[in-house]
């Protein structure tokens, strides 16, 4: 696999910095794009890991941000938002999300008790849509929804680096060999998802970089080959969840089956202690309880 999965730029208006989801390096890919001294941030990291992210900004000379993009509305993607707006407060940071993603930042209530962590209220937000376009002094990044993973989730295009952001709308890639398809609840949407997978593979040869929230970015080949794969992948893992759960619902019988059957090569995962994977497998039964498939 070709990644770019170290802090830094990686095309011309565009950098990597590492959100150290759980305090763990290399769990949440955070991007900053910036053109001419303006600076909108992808995503943000966990509250606790804020004062160490702003320190990085400045060390990266991409302090302050002045717009943060919330590509939707799930605990490891928007915890930190009032945080840093409070330790940037010289700056008026535009916060902007889907039009969908309102409600859920306003009262996370719900999603503060599928994901057991706490956010707070996120009552400041610039409504996005598909179609939208962010003017970043001249840049242009596209909004498109990418529904699915969750209903609010939506992507930004950048033509002109030929990249997009998808957050996890398609899939979460810790490393290169440890994927996890974006079944999570409240409110997971196969449908939506499968209209996501569409939209993505009518930007073959028009992208040649994936940027994943978990972790890194896809280039050229590999690009494709995620585009080729992630619908073949999704029916895969769902197949497969649902017969290992008919045979034992217990998520210590399931995690050790999905390891060696989609990440025997993790470099991040064990057999013997797989803790990322038995937590968001976890939520993924609890995504797949959701949505009808096990019961």
């Amino acid at each position: 696999m070709v990644i770019i999965n170290s802090e830094g730029k990686f095309n011309e208006n565009t950098y990597l910095v590492d959100g150290q989801l759980f305090s763990l390096s290399g769990m949440l890919s955070i991007y900053i794009i910036e053109k001419d001294d303006m600076r909108i941030m992808i995503d943000t990291p966990q509250d606790m890991m804020a004062r160490k992210f702003v320190k990085k900004l400045i060390e990266f000379e991409l302090y302050p941000v002045h717009k943060i993009l919330l590509t939707h509305s799930h605990f490891d993607h928007i915890q930190s938002v009032e945080k840093l707006k409070k330790l940037m407060k010289e700056t008026e940071i535009d916060v902007l999300a889907s039009e969908n993603a309102i409600k859920n930042l306003r009262d996370p209530e719900s999603y503060n008790e599928d994901y057991d962590m706490r956010v707070r209220p996120i009552e400041e937000v610039t409504p996005l849509k598909g179609g939208d376009i962010i003017d970043l002094k001249g840049l242009e990044l596209e909004v498109l929804n990418f529904f699915g993973h969750s209903q609010d989730s939506i992507a930004i295009l950048d033509k002109e680096n030929k990249n997009i952001f998808v957050g996890d709308a398609i899939m979460m890639r810790w490393d290169p060999e440890t994927p996890t398809v974006p079944i999570m609840p409240p409110d997971f949407n196969e449908s939506e998802l499968l209209k996501t997978f569409e939209k993505l593979r009518n930007l073959k040869g028009k992208i040649n970089s994936i940027s994943f929230a978990h972790f890194g970015a896809y280039i050229d080949e590999d690009c494709d080959k995620i585009i080729d794969e992630m619908q073949e992948l999704y029916f895969n893992v769902k197949s497969s969840l649902i017969k290992w759960y008919n045979e034992n619902p217990s998520i210590d019988y399931i995690v050790p089956l999905y390891y060696d059957k989609f990440t025997p090569n993790s470099k991040i995962e064990s057999r013997e202690n797989p803790v990322l994977l038995k937590m968001v497998l976890g939520w993924a039964m609890e995504g797949m309880k959701k949505s009808g498939f096990i019961s």
